[in-house]
């Protein structure tokens, strides 16, 4: 065959595989438009097809003809099959891929709540942070001081949140409310927590807004999550001036359970011997504590916990009876608290999932209150002094709470999910007053739903409703919950939160008159949040509208009333400084209450206007050491005396406290860091708090004319700590350090 006729059929071939091809091409975006480079275009059963480019094109040719089938396809979105029929004519086809709903990509709620522990996305203090933090001594309460929203009240229990009352924080375990979370305190000086951070695994402080599964707290809500198995088997042991302590933890070689015990005694007279104290404490504060645990994993993934402790304490104080020249005041408390929860996390197949939890507390208060001469014995008085014989009384307190919950969890389309459930609450209170006894019992119940819709990973809508009844003032209330977030951008996202909320008046209220009704407040919340895994920020703006407030003057009812509005940010950053972890807060507050005995709308004496802390965190490597210092500033909290003239509350005198100002520094050191073979862990910390020594002054307390106020201060202008702790079975020193390198 010549080269011509060659050349003749290879041309002839050419140009019939040119014409048989065809051009498919077009642009490949998500639901905003945006291209969708890396994403796969392939024509069905064939090795056509090509890549997206970073401008959303795709382009390739094919030999193919007739009907066909196009597949988009790429990771975190849902693949698309288009019909294509294949002919003469060049094709372009532009698509646009949904994004697949994912947990880890979703975007979250975040008005009102801070998250922390491990195993929350939006971490902002985890278990570590909580034991570290200047000032706070490993009391949670302390170290939740250090964020947004939370007011510097150093005289009472309790969290201040927003406006609200140290009472309108409610705690909860494992979806069960502690009744009563602080250790039993004398006037004027508030007491710590009674539980360690180390026994959750995760915490949610929640400035408002929060979720429909939890009532009964008006204006916050701090929500902890207990671990479940420990890493190991291990020991501890702790010993300090002020205490000693020692546990251990036994896991199951088959790491299916494990149960552990600890015991710790506090007496603090040694320090106080080296710290001298303004009051005269003629009972040193002592306390025992016991507690006990053990948890158990079920066949279907799920886990069984319970835990138990039981505390016991004495104080006695005494103090200068500001409506004499010789006379004092001495208050003395003894206290039993114990407190059970039992909780089961259980799979039950086919996207359900049930929490169950129950509780039991009884908290035993035998309160003393005496006047008494310079010899420190009893005086009484006659009739025309009878408010001075008033403080001279005796005061046993019981209170005991019963609770079961259970919540349902279903896994709808996607990651949306719907839970819902019930709970019940008996509570029994008695106090006897002198030779007076007071009773009172009640049940509450609560019904409540609540669903997360994801619409996309970018957008979440939490819709939610709680029906409550109090059988003590026999009252209802529906109340309903709604949250939306939006990311709109990388880390970053916004936040929308409205509810409303009830509670159930204080113990103390419901004595003097049952016939009251809920008291409510309605948050609306407003938050910016972006955060990566070295910084955070948030920027969040509330109002909430307090209705229905108890007033006990000129009758006992629910005509008070009130507001609270307010800026909060939160910056938190790992990256800018080697080695250094630090966070700023700050919190501008508005609020005005009438309530109580209150003459008219004002400012509670528990609220400052500028509230802000300065964090910071460093561990050096090197010296096996770790420097952490807390700064928190507050402005002037206002003081009232209300003096009663003509059958009317008026105010006698007001004024503004100085300014609060706070330094705290602590130093942890690892000496057995880096050693493979180390047995026993070691771990020296020290701490001191108001290393200034800043005046602080609370409030004022006034005399019964008037004539005389005495500043609200605390027992001493700094207070120290020392303490070794040992452990055997596990190393905490990386968990110690992690945060910092």
């Amino acid at each position: 065959m010549s080269q011509k006729i060659l050349f003749f059929i290879a041309t002839l071939f050419f140009f019939h595989a040119s014409f048989s091809q065809v051009t498919i091409r077009g642009k490949v975006i998500d639901n905003k438009g945006k291209p969708l480079p890396g994403a796969s275009v392939t024509l069905k059963d064939t090795y056509d097809g090509a890549l997206v480019d970073s401008m959303g094109n795709y382009v390739f040719t094919t030999k193919e003809q007739g009907s066909h089938q196009l597949i988009y396809s790429l990771m975190g979105y849902h693949s698309v099959e288009q019909a294509v029929m294949i002919g003469k004519e060049n094709i372009t086809i532009n698509i646009s891929l949904k994004e697949e709903l994912n947990e880890l990509k979703a975007v979250i709620i975040s008005a009102g709540s801070f998250a922390a522990g491990d195993n929350k996305r939006g971490t902002v203090l985890n278990s570590i942070d909580i034991a570290t933090t200047a000032g706070s001594n490993a009391d949670i309460t302390a170290a939740l001081k250090t964020l947004p929203g939370a007011q510097q009240v150093g005289e009472k229990d309790g969290l201040y949140v927003r406006g609200g009352e140290g009472y309108e924080t409610k705690q909860f375990i494992d979806g069960t409310m502690v009744n009563d979370p602080y250790f039993s305190s004398v006037p004027d000086i508030a007491s710590r927590g009674r539980f360690s951070p180390f026994l959750f695994k995760g915490t949610v402080f929640s400035t408002g807004g929060y979720s429909a599964l939890y009532g009964q707290a008006l204006s916050s809500a701090v929500i902890l999550e207990s671990i479940d198995l420990p890493e190991k088997s291990a020991a501890n042991a702790a010993i300090s001036p002020l205490f000693v302590g020692a546990g251990f933890q036994d896991l199951a070689k088959n790491k299916k359970s494990s149960w552990g015990a600890n015991y710790g005694y506090v007496n603090v007279n040694l320090y106080f011997n080296l710290v001298k104290q303004t009051p005269d404490y003629f009972k040193i504060p002592e306390f025992h504590n016991a507690d006990a645990n053990f948890r158990i994993k079920t066949k279907s993934g799920g886990i069984i916990k319970y835990y138990t402790t039981f505390d016991y304490s004495e104080i006695g104080i005494r103090r200068p009876d500001i409506d004499s020249n010789y006379l004092k005041n001495a208050f003395s408390i003894t206290n039993h608290n114990w407190y059970n929860n039992l909780s089961w996390r259980e799979n039950l197949g086919n996207g359900w999932e049930m929490n169950l939890g129950t509780s039991y507390s009884t908290n035993r208060d035998d309160i003393g209150q005496q006047v008494q001469d310079a010899n420190n014995q009893p005086r009484t008085f006659d009739t025309s002094t009878y408010w001075m014989n008033a403080k001279n009384f005796h005061l046993k307190n019981r209170q005991d709470l019963s609770q079961i919950k259970l919540v349902l969890k279903k896994k709808l389309g996607g990651i949306s999910t719907l839970r819902f459930g019930g709970e019940y609450w008996y509570n029994y209170n008695s106090t006897q007053f002198n030779d007076t006894t007071h009773l009172l019992n009640g049940n509450y119940q609560a019904l409540f739903a609540e669903s997360d819709i994801y619409l996309t990973n970018d957008i979440v809508a939490q819709v939610g409703a709680r029906f409550e009844h109090a059988s003590i003032i026999n009252k209802l209330n529906i109340a309903p919950r709604v949250s939306l977030a939006y990311r709109t951008g990388p880390d970053a996202q916004i936040s929308l939160a409205y509810g409303m909320f009830y509670q159930t008046p204080e113990t103390q209220q419901l004595f003097y008159s049952t016939q009251l009704g809920f008291i409510k407040a309605t948050h609306y919340i407003l938050n910016y949040q972006k955060m990566t895994n070295l910084r955070t920020f948030r920027a969040e703006i509330f109002y909430k509208k307090y209705q229905d407030l108890i007033k006990t003057y000129p009758t006992y009812d629910n005509s008070g009333y009130g507001y609270a509005k307010g800026v909060e940010v939160f910056y938190r950053d790992k990256k800018t400084f080697k080695g250094i972890d630090y966070w700023i807060s700050y919190s501008y507050l508005d609020t005005k209450r009438d309530y109580l005995n209150f003459p008219l709308e004002m400012e509670p004496n528990f609220a400052a206007h500028h509230t802000a802390s300065f964090v910071l965190k460093k561990f050096y490597t090197s010296l096996k050491t770790g420097f952490n210092l807390t700064y928190t500033f507050a402005t002037g909290r206002p003081y009232y005396n209300f003096q009663l003239n003509n059958g009317k509350y008026e105010i006698a005198d007001q004024g503004i406290t100085k300014d609060y100002n706070s330094l705290g520094f602590s130093v942890n050191y690892l000496p057995n860091l880096g050693k493979q073979n180390a047995r026993t862990f070691l771990v020296l910390f020290a701490s001191v708090n108001n290393v200034l020594g800043a005046d602080q002054v609370y409030g004022y307390n006034y005399s019964y004319n008037g004539s005389l106020k005495q500043a609200i201060t605390p027992p001493a202008k700094r207070m120290y700590f020392i303490g070794l702790f040992l452990s055997w079975g596990v190393d905490r020193s990386q968990d110690a350090i992690n945060n910092n390198l």
